[in-house]
């Protein structure tokens, strides 16, 4: 990744959500949720109300899903969730994430520009490494952060130490995501939230959590972003 920072100006982060923002992962992860339901013997959740949960934890999102079972339920659910995503993450086709368009163009923009870059994802570790190394993404990142890392979404955990290993300032960090989850998490850090209206959250919703503004393509966030840190 290349690293141009001037001496005479501060480190400017940009860090990304993932799922909902870097690639578009709803059929898998609805699908997968299916399966865990169907196997649990509980009725399959509504797509929509699982769309509404993506960015959370497992945990967190399966209790949203089923808030009268008990906090050993949502974990011993999650568990189940994660093997049958690698499960059907290994079976490929078109259950699997596919990245949005402009997402490749759009970091390397933002690389040539000199910004660093990071993410606060959902995901698990071994998650967004798999979609990283996908795709050839994991070059431009020097922070990831996610979700068996720190508390759930919109817990600002994850986006503070992402900047605390950038060696960056809240105030010249933008979290560009998705999900409400997201910008009440960049409003919380200190940090500036930007909405994308290609996710599973409306930009209304966006900009009523904090939103400092909306991108509704990949090619219109370089100059969002400079609008609000450079």
């Amino acid at each position: 990744m290349a690293q141009r920072v001037s001496a005479d100006r501060p480190l400017r982060l940009v860090v990304f959500d993932c799922d909902g923002t870097l690639v578009d992962s709803q059929g898998i992860i609805v699908r997968t949720m299916e399966r865990v339901f169907d196997a649990a013997g509980l009725p399959r959740p509504d797509a929509n109300a699982v769309r509404r949960v993506v960015g959370l934890s497992l945990p967190e999102a399966i209790a949203h899903l089923l808030p009268d079972l008990d906090a050993p339920d949502h974990h011993e659910l999650a568990g189940h969730y994660k093997r049958a995503f690698a499960d059907m993450r290994a079976a490929g086709g078109d259950a699997d994430e596919s990245l949005y368009p402009g997402i490749a163009a759009l970091l390397a923009a933002l690389d040539d520009a000199g910004y660093l870059m990071g993410v606060a994802t959902g995901k698990s570790s071994r998650g967004l490494a798999l979609t990283l190394d996908r795709y050839g993404l994991a070059r431009y990142f020097i922070t990831l952060q996610t979700a068996d890392l720190h508390p759930s979404k919109p817990h600002p955990a994850m986006l503070r130490t992402a900047i605390a290993e950038a060696g960056a300032e809240p105030e010249q960090t933008v979290l560009i995501g998705d999900t409400r989850y997201d910008m009440a998490m960049a409003r919380s850090a200190g940090a500036h939230g930007l909405g994308v209206t290609w996710g599973y959250h409306p930009g209304d919703e966006l900009i009523e959590a904090g939103a400092r503004g909306l991108a509704d393509r990949a090619a219109d966030v370089p100059a969002l972003v400079a609008g609000l840190i450079d």
